[in-house]
């Protein structure tokens, strides 16, 4: 079974093609035009064993709101689709990451009711020229069209960066396993027959 999608968005704002591969080695190609999230999606498709390729040209001139935004969109809309109708996977994942003096966890469940609870406290508003409120604003826009159950929550933390790498680390983690297949697993996880 082939867990692959792909996606072509254009606005206004922005104009992204990013395809994604569930069952992949880690390997990425990305092109985002916002420095610090392709540092971010580089280490999500390492961490997560996802094949991840995403070509954006967004309006950066202005701020990198809508490119950060808009690739969550899409990241979301194409995890949705790549994982079909779930039969099979583990649905529930759960990782802790350390990045130095940070320690970040992320609980997802592929439940197809979308929610993000996000607890962290992110020291500086900017890494680099990276606005840190972009964080939230992309992992909402993720789970909201993943449709998943998004739970973030930085245990302590100083560094900015640090705290920022660690979520996306466990994010990937996450993911990998709620998205692996559980051969035990007979049809979709869920007593109400469907997700």
């Amino acid at each position: 079974m082939s867990r692959v999608s792909e996606i072509k968005r254009i606005t206004n704002e922005t104009e992204i093609k990013l395809s994604l591969n569930i069952d992949g080695e880690g390997t990425s190609t990305l092109e985002t035009g916002v420095p610090f999230l392709t540092h971010m999606l580089d280490l999500f498709a390492k961490h997560g064993q996802f094949d991840l390729t995403v070509h954006a040209n967004g309006d950066t001139e202005v701020d990198d709101h809508h490119t950060t935004e808009d690739i969550g969109i899409c990241l979301g809309q194409v995890l949705k689709e790549a994982l079909g109708d779930k039969k099979g996977i583990k649905r529930y994942g759960n990782a802790f990451v350390p990045m130095d003096e940070a320690l970040a966890q992320v609980v997802v469940d592929l439940s197809n009711r979308p929610h993000l609870e996000f607890r962290a406290d992110l020291p500086s508003a900017k890494v680099g020229t990276f606005d840190t409120e972009l964080v939230h604003e992309f992992l909402w826009k993720l789970a909201l069209e993943a449709r998943m159950n998004l739970h973030v929550i930085v245990h302590y933390g100083k560094n900015t960066h640090h705290i920022i790498e660690a979520i996306f680390k466990a994010l990937a983690r996450a993911l990998d396993e709620a998205t692996a297949i559980d051969p035990r697993i007979k049809g979709v996880p869920s007593t109400k027959g469907m997700l």
